[in-house]
This record gives structure tokens, sequence and C-alpha cells, in this order.
């Protein structure tokens, strides 16, 4: 009988101890409960991010089972953790699964009020706080990550985006007197493809830059280098320079988004501290690419020898070869930012909470392996996430024709651009939007119309130089003689010409002015900025040569025989002194700027980016007053590499300060349309810059210098951002 009651008096000795362990559970999960909804928004720190549920970890931790995520409980345990109690410690390192989101435990006990029955305003107040929030706990979390090979490795693939379009704005300057004269352009439609690139460039900025903000930097980055590096390996084949300007202006449309999305793009991985100084640094590659541009042009152009043809129908020049070098580091930063994770500062945006944290972990296991300290762990368990306004979306039928469908996206998406721009006009960020437009636009009128004025006025200064030295022949009369040479820089009036033969050789820069010829032979001859002004042709036969009627100016061609003449225009640089002037010129104008680079990304958290940015305007418009004693070659070089070294901080202090005054939502979209605005200022600057070459010298030194003083002291009035966190 003893052994059935000691049986009955323990089974109710454990119905006891499970009842009060179970209410124990009860009152600890409601105190919990009160006391996160009472401290929900106080203490707005990292630290609370980390401590604040100590006590309850194991409410909410998560680990994957079967594939999908389960929530540890008292209800539920997996075998990781069975056989714990609530009081045991979780080891450092043990695997918990990806962390739920900062909004995932809130309001647990107490559901909020529906977002319904609360108006747009009060929810936009709401995520702008929950921004705030997590632009102070990003800071921290991205210290955490520490800063090391996973920086460096983006940043040298970031440069290879940069320097592509670096090398884009350096292409167009190199490949124009080429291209033109290849494809046998007139002087009414010379000077189109500057302006064509540029304006795509334009256009691209501003979409790809808004697109960023949409769906991703790095999904948009690589596709807007692809369009860049396709369009730009197809121009350098195509023929027709209407086909050729269609190719460019693509492909400047492409690399138009490289800059707005890179800043944007690297800054989100960086600190505080360190987000000045290494974006100055990234800023250094669009040096690298006019360098590597002008090398090349000075390697490859000037070799005529290295061109084929395929019958007189398609040739291939030097000058493409040099396009399709150009666009190798294109190619190049395609294919590594196939390697590179998209931003965590955009999937928090966006509330990809998991994902964020996965690109997180990886930067910082990335970085401690680097450091020799594999073993230190990742200790974030969940980021805040601000709340995600819902939208009014259009949809679209399933049963939809798949072009419509395309359309229909395109459509969304260029809304989606519109109104991210729109809210760029938004207090407080409408006053921000407005100065940076003006700083942009005012040191890229200064900047790209200088660049444009500097080469010309030197070509003016040797095209002056080389007119001095002409060779004139008056009242001349040869007869029954061979020219088997090169004539040039050479002016002949009133000659007679008479049973002469002239065979395999080049007119360069030779006018003949009311002269005769008479029973002349030409074959194989080439000739170069000459013509044949109200002269007198007779009887002459002319064999595979380029003396067309375009060479025949006022004059009489009577009797006279073409066959075999040469089609399109014909290309020589044998000894060809200027255009290896020109690149050398360009490679020295470009290598300047390097110290100015060292200078500010070493400065640049020390002085402060405002007064970076307007000092080194004010000081180039200064400059520019010295272009009054330019008078020689040698003068005008000395005065390019002044200003170049003294404008290039204010660009990268301008990319500094442009990615950091914008937030994250806005950020790509409000840098596109400030770079939008610099390629519209470098249209203007072409043209205004353009037409007073030769005319007076005055003018453009007002201009340039007036236009980037005011734009310094406008910089000056922008917000000091060397404190501030990203938002």
């Amino acid at each position: 009988m003893e052994d059935p009651y000691r049986d009955r008096t323990s089974l109710s000795k454990g119905a006891r101890d499970i009842a009060k362990e179970a209410k124990r559970h009860a009152v600890k999960k409601v105190n919990k409960v009160v006391d996160r909804a009472s401290d929900e928004y106080s203490g707005r720190n990292y630290s609370r991010f980390e401590n604040d549920e100590d006590e309850g970890a194991d409410e909410d931790r998560y680990y994957y089972q079967d594939g999908r995520a389960q929530r540890e409980d008292d209800e539920g345990s997996s075998d990781a953790t069975e056989g714990h109690d609530d009081e045991d410690e979780i080891y450092e390192g043990e695997y918990q699964g990806v962390p739920a989101g900062g909004g995932a435990t809130e309001g647990r006990g107490q559901p909020p009020p529906a977002d319904g029955m609360k108006d747009k305003r009060e929810l936009e107040k709401e995520r702008e706080a929950d921004e705030e929030e997590l632009a102070q706990q990003y800071e921290l979390i991205i210290q955490e990550c520490g800063h090391g090979r996973f920086q460096w490795q983006l940043f040298l693939v970031l440069g290879l985006a940069l320097m592509s379009d670096g090398v884009e704005v350096f292409v167009v300057g190199f490949v124009l007197p080429s291209a033109e004269t290849d494809m046998c352009v007139p002087n009414s439609g010379a000077g189109w493809l500057g302006s064509v690139v540029y304006l795509g460039m334009m256009v691209g900025a501003f979409f790809w830059g808004g697109l960023s903000d949409k769906v991703g930097r790095r999904q948009c980055l690589l596709v807007c280098m692809s369009v860049n590096g396709f369009f730009a390996f197809l121009s350098s084949f195509v023929q027709g320079y209407s086909t050729f300007l269609f190719c460019r202006m693509l492909s400047g449309f492409g690399i138009g988004g490289a800059v707005p999305i890179v800043f944007s793009y690297f800054a989100e991985f960086l600190s505080r501290e360190k987000r000045g100084e290494h974006l100055s640094w990234l800023c250094m590659f669009w040096m690298v690419g006019g360098i590597y541009a002008s090398a090349m042009a000075w390697a490859i152009i000037p070799h005529y020898g290295w061109s084929f043809s395929m019958g007189s129908a398609y040739q291939f020049h030097s000058w493409r070869v040099f396009v399709v070098v150009c666009a190798l580091p294109c190619v190049s930063a395609v294919v590594a930012l196939t390697f590179m994770p998209e931003s965590p500062r955009f999937y928090l945006e966006m509330g990809k909470h998991d994902e964020a944290w996965m690109v997180l972990k990886q930067i910082h296991d990335t970085n401690m392996r680097a450091r020799g300290e594999p073993e230190k762990v990742f200790t974030v368990n969940r980021i805040k996430i601000p709340k995600q306004l819902d939208e009014l979306v259009e949809m679209q039928s399933e049963s939809a024709n798949p072009v419509a469908k395309v359309f229909f996206r395109i459509k969304s998406e260029l809304r989606g651009i519109w109104l991210t721009f729109l809210k760029c006009w938004d207090y407080p960020v409408k006053d921000n939007t407005v100065k940076l437009a003006v700083v942009w636009f005012s040191l890229s009128f200064g900047y790209y119309g200088l660049s444009v004025w500097f080469p010309d006025v030197i070509k003016h200064l040797q095209a002056d130089e080389y007119a001095s030295r002409v060779k004139i022949h008056n009242n001349e009369r040869i007869e029954d003689f061979t020219f088997n040479f090169t004539l040039e820089n050479q002016i002949h009036k009133n000659g007679v010409f008479v049973n002469d033969r002239f065979i395999g050789m080049k007119f360069k820069s030779v006018t003949f002015i009311d002269s005769t010829f008479q029973s002349c032979y030409f074959e194989d001859v080439s000739s170069i900025g000459s013509f044949f002004k109200n002269c007198t042709i007779i009887e002459a036969f002319f064999y595979n040569t380029d003396i067309d009627d375009s060479k025949f100016v006022g004059s009489s061609v009577i009797n006279s025989t073409f066959a075999h003449n040469k089609t399109g225009c014909q290309m020589t640089f044998d000894d060809d002194y200027s255009a290896y002037w020109v690149y050398f010129i360009n490679f020295l104008g470009t290598l300047a700027v390097l110290p100015g680079n060292i200078v500010s990304a070493l400065l640049m958290d020390k002085v402060g980016r405002l007064s970076m940015l307007g000092g080194s305007m004010v000081l180039s418009g200064i400059s520019c007053f010295f272009l009054w004693f330019g008078t020689s070659e040698s003068m005008m070089i000395a005065m390019l590499c002044l200003y170049n070294g003294l404008s290039i901080s204010a660009w990268n202090s301008l990319d500094v300060v442009t990615a950091e005054l914008y937030p994250t939502n806005r950020r790509g979209t409000g840098f596109g349309f400030c770079n939008a605005m610099c390629k519209l200022a470098a249209v203007l600057g072409n043209l205004i810059f353009g037409s007073l070459v030769g005319i007076t010298k005055s003018i453009p030194i007002l201009l340039a210098s007036s236009v980037l003083v005011a734009g310094g002291l406008v910089g000056l009035r922008l917000p000091d951002t060397r404190s501030n966190v990203l938002m």
C-alpha cells in the first residue's frame, strides 16, 4: 500500500512544480512586455540594440530548421538548445541565424494603431524618426565592421568605374579631329561629337542616379557601365558619322551614371572618420583615366600604319584602335562589380533587413580575417528598419503583351524617379539642392570651358607661327618636271605648270592661286589642307588621288580625266609634330592635378569640406588672371597646369559634400541631378569659350574668373557635413 501512496504523492508534487514553473514564466513574459512598451522609444543609441533583450534573449533568438526560420521560445526548442534552461548563456560564436529586424519585436504586447488610421504626414514623421535612429546605429555598426580589406577591394573596383568616366571625357577631345577627318565631316557638322556626348552624359546622370535609389546602387552601376562599354566598342567599327554620333551618345548616356552612383555607393560603406579622406582618394581615379587616355592617344593615334581597310568602303584607322583600348577599363569594372555586394544601407532603406545583415557580416568577417582575428564575432543582433510607406501602384494585367509590360515597367520607373526628384525640393533639402546646383554648374562651366579654350588657344598660337613661315612663289613656270616629294606650307600665285608629273607625293597646306596646269599627270597624290583657287586645269590626268571637286575652288577643269580616285578623307600623321604636342599637353595638364589630389585627401577632414571647396574655387578664379601673360606655348601650358592643380581640390570637396548632404533615399537622385547640371555647363562652356578662340582674351578670362569666384562663395554657404553621420 505504501508504493501507490508514494507514487500519488510524487505525482501531485510534480504537478505543483509544473504549475509553479508555468506561473513564473507567465509573470516573466508580462514584465518583459510592459518594460519593452515603456522603453520602446527611449535611449536611441547602439547599446540599446545590443542590451535591451539580454534578459529575454531566448524569446527573440532565431534559428534555422527544415529550411525555415523558427523562433526559440518557451513552447519549443531546437536540437541546438535542447536541455538549456532560460538562464543559460548563449556562447559567443554560436550560430543563431539571421536576426530579426528592428520592427520585428515592436509592440508585441500592445499592437500599434494600424497605419490606415494615421495620416500621411504622421507616417512620414515616424519614418524620419526611424531614419535618424538608423543613421546613428548604422554608423556604429560600420565602425564595428572596421575599415580594411573589404573597403579597399571595393575602392579598386569603383575606381575602375570612375576611371572610365575620365577616359570618356578625354576620348571626345582626342578622337574628334581624327573622326571628323576620316568621315569627311564638313565644317558645319564639326564639333557635334563633343556636344552630343556631353548631352548623353547629362541625361544618363539624372536617369541612372535616380534609378539607383529605386533598384539599387550595384545593379544600376552594372547596367550603365555595360551600356557604356557596349556602345563604345561598337562605335569603333561603324563607318557613318551619324551612326558614330549615335553610338557615342549612348555610350555617354551609360557612363553618365558612373559618378553619382560610385560616390553614393562607396560612401555607404565608410564610417564618418574615414569618409572624407577615402572619397577624396577615390577621386584620383578620374585623373588616372585622363592620364590613361592621353598616354594611349599619344601612343596609338599618330601611328597611321596601325590600320587596315577592306576595299574602299571599310576603313579601320588608328583612332578606332584607340577607341577600343579606351573601353577596356569599363569592361574590367563590369567584371569586377559582379563580385561585389549591394549597399547594406540601401537594403535597410528598402526594408530588407536580412540581406543588409548578411552584407554587413561579410564586411566584418572579411576585415577581421585580414587583421588576423577570424574568431571575432559580429555582435549585431538586430538593426532598425525605417517604416515602409505604402505607395499607390498601378497594376498591370498578367495577360498583357510582353512589349506592353516592358513599356509599363519603364513608365513606372520613370514616374518613381520623377517623384524622388521632387522630394529633393522639399524642406530642408531644397536649399541644399539649389546651392549644390549653382556650385556644380559654375565649377563645371569654368573648368570645361577653359579646358576647351586652353588647347584651342595653343593651336591658334601654333597656327599663327606656322602661317608666319609660309613660302610664297609668284609667277613661276615649270615644265617637264617630276614632283615626287612633299610640298608643305606654300602658296603658288600665277604659276604655270606644263607637262609636269606629280607622282607619289603629298600636298600639305599648299594653295595654288590663279595658276594653270596643262597636260599634267597626277598619280598617288594625297592632299591635306590644300586647294586650287581660281585655277585652270587643261587635259590633266588624275589617277588614284584624293583630289576631287572639294579641292577646286572657283577653278575650271577642261578635258581632264579622273581614274580610280581615293574615296573618303585621307588621314596621315607622318612627321606631324602637332598631334603629339596636343596629347602631350593634355597629359601634362592631367598629371598636374596629382599634388592637388594628395593634398585634398590628406586635409579633407582636417581643414573641412567647405573651406577646401570655397578656397579652391576662389584661387582657381584668381589664377585665370595670369592668362593675360600667356603669349607663348610654354606660358599657356604652365597656366593650364596651375589652373588644374588648384581646381581639383574643389572637385573632390564637392563630390564628398554632395554624397553627404542627401539622405539615402534621395542620394543617387540628388547627386545625379547635380552631375547633370555639370554636363549642361560643360556643353555651354564648350560652345561659348570655343567661339571666342582667336577673337579676344578678355571675355573668357573675366567670364571664367567671375563664375568660379561666385560659385566658391555660394559653396561656403553650404552646411558643414564633416561631423555628420550618413543619413
